[in-house]
Order: C-alpha cells, then structure tokens, then sequence
C-alpha cells in the first residue's frame, strides 16, 4: 500500500491499518494520534472522551484567510467473514490490491473513515500545500453512538468552515444527512426441557450475504439474514409443533444482517416434509433475492438434540414479532429524487445472559431526513417488537443536517472540482448518520460540506476502497484548501 499514489494519504493509511480501532475502544488510536502530532511538530489537544484537535497555521499568503476544519472519526466498524480469524483489538487489518482495488482479507478494511483520517493528516504534514489556517478534528465512536460528536464541548472549535472527509461517493459533495435511533428490546426466558418425544433437530444456516451499510445501502433490494431465517421458522410452525433452541444473526447495528443461524426440533415424523419444506423456500428466497445475492447459502443439516430450548410459547412469538417487524426502505424522499427519507434495520439476533437469567437481544436502528418520521417507525419497530419482548429501549438518536444550497463553502468546493476535472460534482443528501448535525447543535453558524473518495461494500467484508478516487479526491481537497 505505501506505493501508491498520493504515498502521502497512503502511507498513512497504512499506520493507521495497523492500530485496532473498534468502535468504543478508540484508546490505542486516539494515543498513536497524540503521538504523531508530537512526532511532526503539530499543536495538538486531546478531550476527555478522547477526541483529539490538531492545528497548523496558514502557509505563507493565506495568513488572513478564514481557517477551515477538516474532520474524520478515528473509529472503524468491525466485520469478518465467520471463516476468518482475526482479532480486532489486537491485530492490524490485512490489506491488499486489487486492480483499482484496496481491499481487506475477510475483514473490513477500514477505510471509513481511515482514509479521512489520513487525508487530513496528509494536510497537516505536508510541506508543499497551500492552505490557510487548518483545525483537524478526530472524532471517537462515530459508528455506533457518535459519542465524540456528542460529547465535543462548547468553544473548542475556532473554524466557521468544516470539510467533513467521511463520505463515500467519487465527485460527489454532500450537504445534507438523515438523522437516526436505535431501538433495543430484550425477551427473557427459562430454558426449558426438551419435551419427552421423537424429536428431529435441524440446523439452518443463511451465509453469503452482502450485507453493507444499513443507511447507504439500505434501498438497494439486499436480503436480511435475520428475516430469512425469521420467515422460514414462521412456515414450520405453521406447518408443525417446534421446538427453538437457537436464534442468532447479524452483529452490528449499522451493517445490514450478512448471516444467521436457527436450531430446532420438530416431530421425527416431519423430517422428510421439513426438507421438502426446506427446498421450496429456498426456491422463493431465490426468486426474490437472485440477482442480487450471487453468493448466498441457505443449508440444512441435521443436528445433536438440544439439551435445552426455548420456553415455546415466548419463542413462537418472538418469531412471529421478528417478522412482523419492519426491515428495508420505508419512503423515499419526495424533495431530490433518489434519496431514501425514512429506513429500518434490523440489526441483530442474539442470545445472551444476564442477572435476570437468559434472554434475547435484538437490536435494530431507524433513520429519517424528517424528525417525525423517524419517530414514527421506531414507534411502529416497538409495537412489533413488544409482543414478544418484555423491554424495548430506545438509544438518544442524532439529528439530521438540514441541507444548505446557498452554503459559500459548497460554492468554493463545487468549482474546485469543476478547475480539476471540468465537470461538475453531484451535490446530494446522504441517508446516512454523519456527525455535522451534531456538530450545527453545539457550533450553528458552520458552514460545511462532506466529500470522499468511492468506497463500496462498507461495514461488511466486502469493503473496498478507490485507488484511483483516492487520488482524485486528495486532489480535490488540495485545490478547495487552497481556494478558499
């Protein structure tokens, strides 16, 4: 990776590679931050949620320019293909090349927002650069709370422009986001017994799946694997008495369920129907999700009976409420076309202890560009979710960006990219959580834009970055500092 061009983003991506970085364990790369600040001679502070402000001063002629922000979070989203071993809070990301391709074995590369990161540090360091007054804002815990953005005080940042790098889109400028909550219900339960009887075990897999963002990607037609198996567990009961053992699926709240799995028993006398069963709605799933899914696996195999299984009725209706529960594209925007305005995802399936005993988690997120609507399904989530589980919470959420089509910033960077490459950039909304509304809570008069290189298959293991937007961008960054 340290070949490529521009070598100064790219080496430094490489560094930051090699730091784990999970989200809510940012200590390892928020100190090898604080570090390379001190290491290059830049002015440097750290908060207590360890978000970390550098700055430099502005380069000979633009002493009296209006200084700008430039702004990534430090933190990475944490996906792996269940065949791969890796150890996110210990070991560095595995990258290599492919074609125009930076990609990661098996795991998340990393690059959103790594590559924001190391762009603006690219900035800080570089000794030919034009540019005024430059603050460097790394946020920590974007991916799962945007806790750095929450907790930044007042007053820390001196800028009136902010040029977030955490978008993903080449020759794009975005000016807008959705604004999100997470909804998390619980089910408690007492094991129970396997009831005394001629019981067959199955196992049911789903794997292969795209899975990505669950904001960006969330319109494009991909399956969820927690539906999938949800779905089909609902056919057998109405089929035949069964008897759960295991539900799981899915991982982050922000990535769209790539895999899941279902252990259960029904009647041996059901056996050869359940495969029959079985074969017919992997045929309908791959009617609805062919074209899309190339690689998906749905399997069945037989399995050891379970020594215990989930109390049958909470678990019949835990089924019927995960499928009841609405995942995938709510409503379109009905202002610029193409964007989504209201989303659900339905995250993750997980079976876990605590002082209250066994339970269920299920976590799911909400996104809207409109304030109510978002409330609105994560109420319509928590109805459906509550007549199965006996807790149903609801996160903080953030707020949306509002956009700003007379923003002079948008002016500066439009024509900059129209100087380099003599056409003009596509100025969108994103439906996705970016930290600016946050940052208009706590700073109102920002002026910003978000720009990035193309990356697709974000928060999954399909993660891949543009060399060669890569360049572009870097490019494009260089000539907007150096106009504005």
């Amino acid at each position: 990776m340290t070949t490529l061009e521009p070598k100064e983003v790219f080496s430094i991506f490489h560094e930051i590679t090699r730091v784990p970085r999970p989200s809510k364990h940012e200590e390892q790369i928020s100190q090898w931050l604080v570090d390379f600040a001190a290491a290059n001679g830049i002015a440097c502070e750290r908060d207590e949620a360890m978000n970390v402000i550098m700055r430099v001063p502005a380069t000979a002629g633009y002493e009296n320019h209006e200084g700008v922000i430039l702004q990534a979070h430090m933190d990475m989203v944490c996906e792996k293909n269940g065949d791969v071993e890796h150890d996110f809070m210990h070991d560095p990301i595995e990258t290599w090349v492919d074609g125009d391709w930076l990609k990661a074995r098996g795991t998340t590369l990393g690059g959103d927002d790594g590559i924001g990161v190391a762009m603006a540090l690219a900035v800080l360091t570089s000794k030919t650069l034009a540019h005024p007054a430059v603050e460097a804002l790394f946020t920590v815990d974007e991916e799962t709370g945007l806790t750095g953005a929450f907790k930044l005080k007042d007053g820390c940042l001196r800028g009136k422009k902010l040029i977030n790098l955490d978008s993903e889109d080449d020759g794009q400028i975005f000016i807008g986001c959705a604004g999100g909550i997470d909804t998390l219900a619980k089910m408690h339960y007492q094991p129970a017994t396997l009831p005394q009887g001629n019981w067959f075990a199955a196992h049911v897999c789903v794997s292969g799946l795209t899975g990505g963002h669950s904001g960006d990607d969330i319109n494009k037609g991909r399956a969820n694997a927690n539906k999938i198996i949800a779905e089909f567990l609902q056919r057998v009961y109405a089929a035949t008495e069964v008897q759960l053992a295991v539900i799981e699926g899915g991982n982050l709240r922000n990535a769209i369920a790539r895999e899941a799995e279902t252990v259960f028993c029904v009647p041996f006398a059901y056996k050869e129907q359940l495969r029959i069963d079985f074969n017919h709605y992997v045929a309908d799933v791959e009617q609805q999700f062919g074209e899309v899914e190339k690689e998906m696996r749905l399997e069945l195999e037989s399995a050891e009976l379970p020594e215990t299984v989930i109390e049958p009725a909470k678990a019949q209706k835990l089924v019927a409420a995960l499928c009841d529960c609405p995942h995938g594209m709510i409503a379109m925007c009905k202002d610029i076309p193409g964007l989504v305005e209201t989303s659900t995802n339905l995250a993750s399936v997980k079976m876990k202890q605590d002082d209250k005993g066994a339970f269920i988690e299920i976590n799911t997120s909400q996104r809207s560009s409109v304030e109510a609507e978002k409330h609105k399904i994560k109420d319509v989530v928590e109805a459906a979710l509550k007549t199965a589980c006996d807790e149903v919470t609801h996160g903080d959420g953030y707020p949306g960006w509002a956009p700003n089509v007379q923003s002079a910033l948008l002016d500066v960077t439009r024509k900059a990219y129209e100087t380099l490459f003599g056409s003009e950039p596509k100025v969108l909304a994103i439906h996705a959580g970016l930290e600016c509304g946050l940052f208009l809570e706590k700073y109102p008069y920002l002026d910003m834009v978000s720009i990035g290189p193309q990356m697709y298959g974000v928060h999954s293991p399909q993660e891949r970055l543009s060399i060669s937007s890569t360049q572009r961008c870097w490019a494009w960054l260089c000539e907007t500092l150096k106009n504005l």
